[in-house]
């Protein structure tokens, strides 16, 4: 691909994904198939655990639907999720170490498949409902920024320098992205119509807590509530089987994030504390066979999700280290100064342009035309800063850096 090409796609990559390639699957409908279909999944669903969420009592969708007559609302939520571009541009978006050279170092799409395949395991053996562990799974990441939870600062900083009243995180944002940022069609905005539950843990996901060992879903909480304000996602999912998800999250970054950390050069497994690895294990699948294990044994037949003290204890140990020794490392702190300078420059640059229409309509640099492009699909009230705040949020490591080259490159 020439370099002019490249700047082509830069115009072309935000505009608004066709995801309906995932409503494709149904057969010519009728009542025959459909009232047999139905039959089956109720009997499967009624041998799930008592606590399990059943397919029939979901609360909805934002905009009501009929329902698809082969998959439950949350294998067709699942398909929206992974046809979405937001969903495609999660592999080159990063975890730790940013827009990485080594290909073994873990990208964001990798932790979702981690995290959908922890979920799911724990899920089975709690007799749990798999299809909405696997789309909240799926789809919990979706709203993350460039350069993993250090893009996400700065974009937080960002927006609150000219709106102090709005913040920025990735779960809150995962559930404007599939609210309102990627469309069902080319000709329909207004995001993927997920279903109430799936939605729910998307926003509540966060894997930040890391004292937080025990995890009761939180069912009283109204639908309206997940939209109420920024910190509404911190509270405890509204079904078992968000609180899998939450759960799986930092059992998935915990030792992988060791493991990158290793290939990095900042250390080695055997520099953990032996308090820790005698409990967890001294290595990533030896570390999640114990947390996963634990898990199960702990939550059967109980409606909750928890660790055990010993083990709670030993991975939140162990999530401090890792801030201590990886995330707050020289090497992740000097590279968090051009991440920084990146974001900051670009979101400062773009907002100037996309409030000078003149400059806006006429120029022909790709980075301008791409956002120019991007906000065909806002109503014409909507504030500039969230328009620039939701094109950079979607941008991945690469993008981000190289719209940032054609810019202010000499």
């Amino acid at each position: 691909m020439s370099f002019n090409e490249d700047d082509n796609l830069l115009t072309r990559q935000y505009a608004r994904s066709s995801v309906t390639d995932s409503d494709h699957i149904d057969p010519i409908d009728n009542p025959r198939d459909r009232e047999l279909l139905t039959l089956l999944r109720n009997d499967r669903e009624s041998k799930m655990s008592p606590y399990a969420f059943k397919s029939k009592d979901s609360r909805g969708r934002i905009e009501a639907e009929s329902p698809c007559m082969i998959r439950s609302p949350f294998e067709r939520d699942t398909g929206r999720i992974i046809y979405s571009q937001a969903f495609r541009r999660l592999r080159h978006k990063t975890q730790v170490f940013f827009n990485p050279q080594n290909d073994h170092i873990c990208s964001r799409i990798e932790h979702v498949i981690y995290v959908n395949y922890i979920a799911t395991t724990i899920a089975r053996a709690l007799n749990l409902n798999l299809d909405l562990v696997q789309a909240i799974a799926l789809g919990h990441d979706i709203g993350h920024a460039p350069f993993g939870h250090s893009g996400e600062r700065v974009l937080d900083e960002c927006i609150r320098k000219h709106r102090p009243d709005r913040s920025f995180g990735h779960e809150s944002h995962g559930l404007r992205v599939v609210d309102s940022l990627s469309g069902l069609s080319a000709d329909k905005k207004g995001g993927l119509n997920l279903s109430f539950e799936v939605r729910d843990g998307i926003v509540s996901h966060c894997g930040e807590a890391y004292g937080e060992n025990a995890l009761t879903p939180d069912r009283s909480k109204s639908t309206e509530s997940i939209t109420a304000s920024e910190d509404a996602g911190r509270r405890s999912p509204a079904t078992l089987e968000g609180c899998v998800v939450r759960m799986a999250d930092k059992i998935a970054y915990v030792g992988r994030d060791i493991e990158d950390a290793v290939r990095a050069g900042i250390l080695e497994f055997e520099d953990i504390p032996p308090e820790i690895t005698t409990r967890l294990g001294d290595s990533n699948k030896r570390i999640i066979n114990t947390l996963v294990a634990d898990i199960i044994h702990n939550s059967l037949n109980r409606d909750e999700i928890r660790l055990s003290e010993d083990a709670g204890s030993a991975m939140e140990l162990l999530l401090r280290e890792n801030v201590r020794r990886i995330y707050s490392s020289d090497k992740i702190k000097r590279y968090e100064h051009t991440v920084r300078n990146t974001l900051e420059a670009l979101f400062d640059v773009l907002l100037s342009v996309i409030t000078d229409p003149e400059r806006l309509s006429s120029s022909t640099h790709p980075a301008y035309s791409g956002l120019r492009e991007y906000a065909k699909g806002y109503p014409g009230d909507e504030d500039p800063v969230q328009i620039v705040t939701d094109y950079i949020a979607g941008m991945t490591d690469s993008f981000a850096n190289r719209c940032f080259e054609q810019i202010f490159w000499l």
